[in-house]
């Protein structure tokens, strides 16, 4: 049994790129520094004094902040190249940190959360154009699996490790982000140098124009739109839920945090070798459609068992298969979608999917919460969740009414040497 495991892991991780691998550990080293955001909310109210209305309209500035960025990443990715951006975005990203942690007023947060979700969100476009070009189709899949991996181990360690630092000191919670921040560029810089032929190359589109803009794909577009619903529901988690334990089922910082990085347990022991059983058996539509519906059941369940410690890690399990279904074959549907010349089209409205959300999630759960109640907004969330599902189970359909277009093969004469293409 044992045996059979430990082969499961290395068919699983086998093949994949030795510059993904790096790829990965740099993000890893970045995401076990971020602290500061899943305690962002807790901060503002309990450290700074904001209200709930004030600290909804901080995060929706570094959403906004995070959609100009996301755009902004995306065009550079194309233009100078993926590595570029994200060594000056990750950079730039540990030094705004040290500068938020100074912030104290209320214009003045706000104007600095802005700048970090401008920089901050530059990285991750550009992070997907070079996974998409270090990676072939052979191995892609698991290849963006595997920089979810470094990400959730990364989450596994930073908020269970921001715990344990924001009851003792949020000055240092936010040192430490800024520190593993910079960390990462260096070492991005030191092992990720660009090639001669590769990473800065701009790709042009071809003559015929076909397929060129990623915005002009209707549906795409309608992708996103979907994407966007998810992703409200998802951020729940990082804005709305660790308020709910706070204050509801009076969990401490230190508890909230272990459970949070449970999640980024979860994945790591086992996405990818779902990923890896499930690639090719059936659509992305199809896993996106279950992972939705299980993403709607993790906030509804609050509604169905008491407020005590052990609800928030039933919450975080349903809300990891969710994920695990969800985000891997969302990433496939898009990279099969762009070329080489707008993978950072791509990539920025992928990206500005989840910006979008970061605005739409504590600002609709603040306000839903506050004139409604939790256990209502639970509810509404599972809604959201439910429309989510019926358009990705229209897009299931729609592939597969649509035919495949039949190419005529070309007779060849008997005793004929067919030529070369």
């Amino acid at each position: 049994m044992f045996d059979k495991t430990i082969s499961l892991y290395k068919s699983a991780y086998g093949g994949i790129p030795r510059k993904i691998w790096l790829l990965a550990t740099v993000l890893l080293i970045n995401r076990a520094g971020a602290m500061v955001i899943p305690f962002l909310t807790l901060y503002l109210t309990l450290q700074l004094h904001f209200t709930l209305e004030q600290a909804g309209i901080v995060m929706t500035v570094y959403g906004v902040g995070s959609i100009s960025g996301a755009l902004l990443g995306g065009k550079l990715s194309d233009s100078i190249g993926f590595h570029k951006v994200q060594f000056w975005s990750l950079l730039l990203h540990g030094l705004m940190f040290i500068v938020l942690g100074q912030m104290d007023t209320f214009p003045q947060f706000a104007a600095a959360v802005f700048v970090l979700g401008v920089v901050g969100d530059a990285f991750r476009p550009a992070n997907y154009a070079a996974v998409a070009h270090y990676s072939d189709p052979s191995n892609r899949l698991r290849s963006y699996s595997l920089i979810r991996l470094a990400s959730n181990l990364g989450w596994a360690v930073g908020p269970a490790m921001g715990g344990i630092l924001a009851s003792i000191s949020y000055d240092i919670l936010f040192f430490a982000d800024a520190m593993s921040c910079i960390t990462a560029a260096t070492l991005l810089k030191i092992y990720l140098r660009p090639g001669k032929t590769m990473e800065n190359i701009v790709h042009k589109a071809p003559e015929t124009g076909s397929s060129s803009s990623a915005y002009r794909d209707k549906l795409y577009l309608f992708f996103i739109l979907l994407v966007t619903l998810n992703a409200i529901c998802l951020f729940q988690m990082f804005n709305i839920v660790p308020v709910y334990l706070k204050t509801i089922v009076h969990m401490p910082e230190n508890l909230i945090g272990l459970a949070i990085s449970f999640n980024g347990v979860i994945i790591a022991l086992v996405e990818m070798i779902l990923v890896y059983k499930l690639e090719n058996r059936r659509s992305n539509e199809f896993y996106i459609c279950i992972g939705v519906i299980f993403m709607g059941l993790a906030y509804i369940v609050f509604n169905f068992v008491p407020p005590v410690a052990a609800v928030a890690f039933i919450h975080i399990i349903l809300f990891s298969i969710a994920e695990m279904l969800t985000i891997p074959f969302m990433n496939n549907f898009w990279i099969n979608r762009a070329q080489a010349h707008n993978r950072g089209q791509y990539a920025a409205l992928y990206t500005v999917a989840f910006s979008a959300a970061t605005i739409l999630a504590p600002t609709l759960g603040f306000w839903g919460v506050e004139h409604f109640g939790f256990g209502k907004w639970w509810y509404a969330v599972g809604g959201i969740s439910f429309l989510a599902f019926i358009g990705f189970y229209w897009m299931m359909i729609r592939k597969k009414e649509v035919k495949p277009v039949e190419i005529p093969v070309p007779v060849v004469p008997e005793g004929a040497v067919p030529q070369e293409a």
